[in-house]
C-alpha cells in the first residue's frame, strides 16, 4: 500500500465518532468503549489518513463469531495481525479509511496505545518531532512496507517516554 500522509483535519475525530456509532450497531453489549487513537487523534500531527479505533470489549474471543458480518460490510478480518489477545478489522482496501483494533478489557495494549497518544496530545515538541520524522521517511519509502518497519524503532523509543510520563502522571494521582 502507497504511504499517504495528510496535514491533520478535524474531520478525522468525526470520521470516528460514526464509525464508532456505526460498529456499536453491529456489535451491540459486546463494547464496553471505543477510543481514537493514533497519529489522527492528535491534533496537529500530520498522518497517514487512515482512523485508528480501539474497541474495548468484554470477551475477545467473542469477536470471532463477527468475522463473516463484517466482511459483508466491507472490511478485512485480520485476525489478532501478530499481536495476541489484539482482533483487527481493516476498511477501506488499499484506499483504507479506519483500522479497528479490538482488546479485551485489561489487555496491557489499552495502556501502551493510550499513554502514548495522551502524551502526544500533552507534549506538542514530541508530536511535531514524531511528524517532521514521518514525513522524511515518506520522502524514502513510496510503500507502507518500508515505510512503517523504518519508523518502528522510534516509535518503540516515544513509547517509553509515553509510559513513563503516564506512570509518574499516576504516581502524582493527575
Amino acid at each position: 500500500m502507497q504511504v499517504r500522509l495528510s496535514e491533520y483535519t478535524p474531520d478525522w475525530a468525526l470520521r470516528f465518532e460514526r464509525e464508532a456509532a456505526f460498529l456499536r450497531g453491529v456489535f451491540g453489549g459486546e463494547i464496553l468503549r471505543f477510543e481514537h487513537f493514533g497519529s489522527t487523534s492528535v491534533p496537529g500531527m500530520k498522518a497517514k489518513p487512515v482512523i485508528d479505533m480501539m474497541a474495548i470489549v468484554r470477551d475477545i474471543s467473542a469477536i470471532d463469531g463477527y468475522n463473516d458480518e463484517m466482511i459483508a460490510l466491507g472490511y478485512d478480518a485480520a485476525g489478532d495481525w501478530g499481536i495476541p489477545g489484539r482482533r483487527l478489522f481493516r476498511k477501506g482496501g488499499e484506499e483504507r479509511t479506519h483500522h479497528i483494533h479490538f482488546y479485551e478489557a485489561g489487555s496491557p495494549q489499552i495502556a501502551r496505545h493510550l499513554a502514548l497518544r495522551d502524551y502526544l496530545r500533552a507534549r506538542p515538541d514530541e508530536a511535531a518531532a514524531y511528524s517532521s520524522f514521518k514525513e522524511e521517511l515518506a520522502a524514502r519509502f513510496e510503500e507502507t512496507s518500508g515505510y512503517s518497519p523504518a519508523k518502528k524503532a522510534f516509535v518503540s523509543e516515544l513509547e517509553k517516554r509515553a509510559l513513563a510520563w503516564e506512570n509518574g502522571r499516576k504516581r502524582r494521582g493527575e
